[in-house]
């Protein structure tokens, strides 16, 4: 009868230990996500122009200019921000697949170029690892948390890691097509009849992508030849890429609602993120005058 009775009261006091810990963990976490979206508004930059002018096509590459006809309608209004909802798979494993589900929030802002992907990452039955994964007036950050209390993993600053996420910024454009028209600091060159390299720079950092478009003339992948990644507790690079699908119109762009990553290795293709957009609102450069 003791002996249940103390099995009993540290149960219950593991129980406390626990909830307290999800408490001070959300607590602490939702700081953290406040404090880098203020950044990201602090950094902010007028948008211009207001609205889409198909003018600005004139010059570009053939299949850019088709992708942008069949994404955008001309007088559109250019966007300033986007909110997207998220669920998907991560393989957590370097070498081997290890799949684990996750639900994020995406802030996006289109001038000066930044973003904030906030995810829970199901690592455990009823443990889950918060990740901010952003790039916010010209620098990187990556912070990895179980519960939102314990720190598995942080990254600041750093050339390679701003690099890597405007790569992430401008790849991800797909879903706010506006932002890679010439007016918006996209520089476009041809390649052939369905691809051309995007590149684009912000401070002191430049990327470059190539990108193919499908027979559909919508973006099919954007690819870089080396982006920075980690294995073994050791920087590397490797090829990169991002595909695209399953388009559909969303206040009157057309964007798609899929997509996966993936790193080009020796080895093969190594995919290491598979998501679903379940939902996205976007402002605009009138919403925010």
């Amino acid at each position: 009868m003791r002996l249940a009775l103390i099995l009993a009261v540290v149960v219950v006091g593991l129980i406390a230990v626990v909830a307290g810990t999800r408490v001070y963990g959300a607590s602490r976490w939702h700081g953290e996500t406040v404090a880098l979206r203020a950044k990201l508004e602090a950094g902010r930059e007028a948008v211009l122009p207001a609205v889409v002018d198909f003018m600005e096509l004139e010059g570009l590459p053939a299949p850019v200019q088709r992708y942008f006809r069949a994404v955008l309608k001309p007088g559109a209004p250019m966007l300033a921000g986007a909110h997207l909802q998220q669920t998907g798979t991560m393989n957590m494993s370097e070498d081997g697949e290890q799949w684990k589900t996750f639900k994020a929030d995406q802030l996006v802002v289109m001038r000066r170029p930044g973003f904030d992907w906030d995810a829970r990452i199901l690592m455990f039955p009823g443990v889950a690892a918060a990740v901010h994964d952003s790039f916010a007036s010209g620098e990187g950050a990556l912070h990895a948390s179980i519960l939102g209390a314990f720190t598995v993993a942080e990254i600041r600053g750093g050339h390679d890691l701003a690099k890597g996420e405007l790569m992430r910024w401008l790849a991800e454009a797909a879903w706010y097509p506006t932002a890679l028209l010439p007016s918006q600091g996209a520089k476009w060159e041809a390649v052939d009849e369905h691809s051309a390299f995007v590149s684009l720079t912000e401070a002191s950092v430049t990327v470059k992508l190539l990108c193919r478009f499908n027979e559909h003339d919508l973006i099919d992948s954007f690819r870089a030849e080396s982006r920075t990644r980690t294995s073994g507790g050791k920087s590397t690079s490797a090829p990169w890429e991002g595909r695209f699908w399953n388009y559909a119109e969303r206040d009157g762009m057309v964007v798609p609602l899929e997509g996966e990553v993936a790193w080009m290795l020796p080895s093969g293709r190594k995919p290491y993120w598979r998501g679903l957009v379940t939902a996205i609102e976007y402002t605009t450069a009138a919403t925010r005058k």
